[in-house]
């Protein structure tokens, strides 16, 4: 079945010594049928919270669920009483949390039969076919799929986030409970949303995800800006694309190499202005879409902020975006190479680059072409040059010992004379090279 930890064998060991029943639950179970390690140790007992709080009287709790978290040799775990739940009144969380000895009560509230799994220290109870499921790579809620979505709309999204994640199917059941529902997700919070949405671009199978919130119907209220796009044709005369825009966009999703959530997210969206910007020529059938990244980029800092993220992401999100449709040319100079770098940001350099790739294979075309690779070790070469005034082998105190000037407005005309010299290769950025330059000036 499998081995667990001496550490843990001694937990249940305690609890039984102690009076009481532990188990171990959940997607810790789940993880280790699949011989995966699991990323959170879960346990549920019949104790109450003040009583495990006096089996580990470090540990801390200030919720209202039971959940207590214990330390144990440098590991955090959560320790929580059994419990049934009633009155799901905003779709999220029960009114009334009744504690209970019955581990089948507990089991009969959670969301899909691979996470109703325990382990009672000798056995696993599977009470839902949990390990059924998992042989048959399907997500299926427990008990009545209606009644479990209205007790907590956030597992709408969930049941899509552990498909990708585990590469599952989602039973015809509970998808179709799925669709019946999906507008109940807009009862949740941005971000709660935003975290299982990240998981899922963060997955193994993003693209897939996304079509399921597409096929789910749950993909419109959450970007509706990408829906809309499947109902954009691309195929044209005088144009690559193969695919309608939102196909496109997801196959870009699906080829992007980075798995960075964010450089994804930036992928998925990034033509999300061809729906606003859509023309056809009747007479020749030309589509054309001019502007689309300006007004991608305007759409895509309201997503960031309904998704509610943080400046930093934001800002990374924006940029991708905004400067996704770079020009790749062998006769561009290195001041225009040199601008773009500026814009994007050398920190965001890599991402843009696996955007660009995963738009390419998401139009048709291959991973890359020699332009593409030229212009990637362009940006190689450029970077190797003072990008800054701040990048000279010299500062404004040279300049100043030198000079034997005062601090003053005159300093930073020196150092940027210096720069430009540097940057149309006239003067090399050697600090020797640098200090008899001023000395002669």
């Amino acid at each position: 079945m499998f081995k667990l930890s001496q550490k843990i064998n001694d937990l249940f060991s305690f609890f039984k010594k102690k009076g009481f029943q532990l188990y171990l639950v959940g997607g810790a179970i789940r993880d280790l049928l699949l011989k995966k390690e699991p990323k959170n140790w879960d346990f549920a007992t019949d104790a109450k919270p003040e009583e495990i709080l006096k089996l580990f009287p470090k540990g801390h709790y200030n919720n209202q669920y039971g959940t207590v978290i214990v330390k144990i040799d440098d590991q955090l775990l959560e320790i929580t009483t059994l419990r049934k739940e009633e009155k799901y009144e905003d779709f999220r969380h029960p009114e009334n949390v009744i504690w209970t000895n019955k581990i089948e009560e507990d089991l009969a509230r959670r969301d899909f039969s691979i996470n109703a799994l325990v382990y009672d220290g000798k056995k696993i109870i599977d009470l839902f076919n949990g390990q059924k499921h998992l042989k048959e790579k399907l997500i299926v809620a427990v008990g009545n799929p209606d009644k479990r979505f209205n007790e907590d709309a956030l597992r709408l999204i969930r049941a899509v986030r552990f498909a990708s994640q585990l590469g599952f199917f989602i039973d015809e059941k509970t998808r179709a409970s799925i669709e019946k529902n999906a507008e109940l997700i807009s009862k949740i919070s941005w971000e709660r949303i935003r975290d299982e949405f990240l998981k899922i671009l963060g997955s193994d199978h993003p693209a897939e995800g996304v079509l399921f919130l597409k096929n789910t119907g749950l993909l419109s209220f959450i970007l509706p800006e990408v829906d809309l796009c499947f109902m954009v044709p691309q195929k044209s005369p005088l144009r690559h694309h193969i695919y309608d825009v939102g196909t496109h966009l997801v196959m870009s999703l699906k080829h992007c190499p980075s798995k960075d959530e964010i450089v994804r997210f930036a992928t998925l969206i990034h033509d999300v202005g061809k729906a606003k910007t859509f023309r056809k020529d009747e007479k020749t059938g030309l589509i054309t879409f001019y502007n689309h990244e300006v007004v991608g980029t305007k759409q895509t800092k309201q997503i960031a902020d309904r998704f509610k993220l943080s400046n930093k992401n934001k800002d990374k999100l924006v940029k991708l975006v905004q400067f996704h449709q770079f020009t790749v040319s062998e006769i561009q100079t290195d001041k225009a190479v040199r601008r773009f770098i500026r814009n994007v940001g050398q920190e965001y350099l890599d991402d843009i680059i696996d955007l660009r790739i995963g738009d390419r294979i998401g139009s048709g075309a291959r991973p890359t072409s020699w332009r593409f690779d030229l212009f990637k070790k362009r940006l190689e070469e450029v970077q190797k040059q003072p990008f800054q005034i701040k990048d000279l082998k010299i500062d404004g105190n040279d300049v100043m010992k030198v000079l034997k000037l005062k601090p003053g407005p005159k300093i930073g005309e020196v150092l940027k004379n210096l720069f430009d010299l540097v940057v149309e290769k006239k003067l090399k950025n050697e600090r020797k090279a640098l200090l008899q330059y001023i000395n002669i000036m």
